[in-house]
């Protein structure tokens, strides 16, 4: 009896462990799928931006967005505490003048899920109904998910940032590329259970 209830649990938690490792191929799969891998062109306007920090391209681009009216006030988050608003600006030249005008910079957020709370204090402040999004294409996916878990009631227009590593090598090709990938889809869907478990936050 003993034996054969033993059997039963070890064929149930094989069964369960690749029932497991399929739902996450499939996951992984979709999440690759949605990662942006050519540039976009935004026609369209929001009542703001937001960079989150990370790769040194996001901020360029973002501030650029802002120069062609794309938005009214760019919001740069996770900007490290000893950077300070002269050494972004000089990034963009031309578009310096912005920084004393229409550039806000966070610098409390440490990580993707402190990027949604600082960029709902922000766009709470400026009564903000939509924004347009600016991080890597595979930063993407949760990015979008944490800032639309905290302002669920917010127009969010993604703007990839195409990752030269990325864009340069299919990700299959690299051990790198696809470990780093897979890390970065692992998070994701960590953070997908954080909020789902998490009912309160947006209010």
């Amino acid at each position: 009896m003993f034996a054969g209830l033993a059997r039963w649990i070890g064929f149930l938690t094989m069964a369960a462990g690749a029932t497991a490792i399929i739902l996450l191929a499939v996951g992984f799969g979709w999440f690759i799928v949605n990662i942006a891998g050519d540039e976009v062109t935004l026609d369209t306007r929001a009542d703001g931006i937001v960079a989150l920090t990370g790769a040194a391209a996001r901020i360029p681009d973002a501030i650029e967005l802002l120069a062609t009216d794309r938005g009214k006030r760019l919001l740069i988050t996770g900007v490290h505490r000893a950077t300070s608003s002269k050494e972004i600006a000089r990034l963009t030249p031309l578009y310096s003048r912005y920084f004393t005008c229409c550039i806000d910079l966070d610098r409390s957020a440490l990580n993707t899920f402190g990027n949604a709370l600082e960029t709902k204090r922000w766009a709470r402040a400026h009564n903000f109904n939509s924004l347009i999004v600016v991080t890597s294409n595979w930063h993407m996916p949760r990015a979008m998910a944490e800032l639309a878990h905290q302002l669920p009631d917010v127009t969010l227009i993604a703007y990839p940032v195409i990752s030269e590593k990325v864009k340069s090598e299919p990700w299959w090709s690299s051990l790198d590329t696809a470990r780093f990938l897979f890390a970065e889809y692992l998070k994701y869907v960590l953070a997908l259970a954080r909020m789902h478990l998490d009912t309160d936050s947006a209010v």
